[in-house]
């Protein structure tokens, strides 16, 4: 598998992780002998280890940040800390969503037992009404949605979104099974529609302003297609 590298300089790379690929193993994952993680794949392909800056889940897709070494990580999980770098995805989700949206509500962390602020601004691009019945209803309604978190909570969207009562398209924890079926049997897809679209940012190092995009993944285009939305 070929890893698309989005940008590089002398301290970072900027990759686009495909789908259900894990960006490291953890120790004493069971998986290790039967899939590549990112870091993995970039090593080979680029022939250096690199030092993941920031997290993606396994099932979201879009741009990461690594740094080329280890000194130069701190620097950059800065920017995420002082909520000085700006994070926006684009997410397909059951049903008509606001036109916009302040999603402001705590979330659990690691430990369950500990619930952390959590902020997310939602935004709706485009809406559709399909001829396709999901139960109860006749037909069945997606949004495309813009989403920029405030902070970086673990599942923060996922969860987020599923609180205002519209899920992620192929979330299998917090998503709506129904609507996961309908598009793996109408448009043969089964990933979770949550890509990480674009990273903006001062680079600390060069003081450059970089806005980095993520093109979307291929079967994003399909149900584009089916949905009669352009961007």
């Amino acid at each position: 598998m070929n890893v698309s590298i989005l940008y590089e300089d002398d301290y970072i790379v900027c990759a686009s992780k495909p789908n259900n690929v894990v960006v490291h193993h953890a120790h004493h994952s069971r998986n290790v002998a039967d899939e590549a993680s990112l870091l993995q794949l970039l090593q080979e392909q680029c022939g250096e280890k690199m030092y993941p800056i920031h997290r993606l889940d396994r099932k979201t897709s879009g741009i990461l940040l690594l740094a080329k070494k280890s000194e130069y990580v701190a620097k950059f999980q800065e920017l995420f800390m002082n909520n000085q770098i700006q994070k926006t995805y684009y997410g397909i989700v059951r049903g008509h969503a606001p036109e916009s949206k302040i999603i402001d509500s705590p979330v659990k962390g690691r430990d369950a037992n500990v619930h952390k602020d959590a902020e997310t601004h939602l935004s709706t691009l485009k809406t559709v009404t399909v001829d396709i019945p999901v139960k109860p209803y006749d037909t069945s309604r997606y949004s495309l949605v813009k989403l920029m978190p405030k902070t970086g909570r673990l599942h923060q969207l996922r969860i987020h979104m599923n609180k205002i009562s519209h899920p992620l398209i192929g979330d299998p924890k917090y998503g709506d099974k129904n609507h996961n079926m309908m598009f793996l049997e109408n448009f043969n897809c089964e990933n979770l529609f949550l890509h990480a679209r674009s990273l903006e940012f001062l680079h600390p190092y060069s003081n450059e302003k970089l806005e980095i995009i993520a093109e979307l993944p291929e079967n994003w285009n399909t149900v584009f297609e089916r949905f009669n939305w352009v961007l």
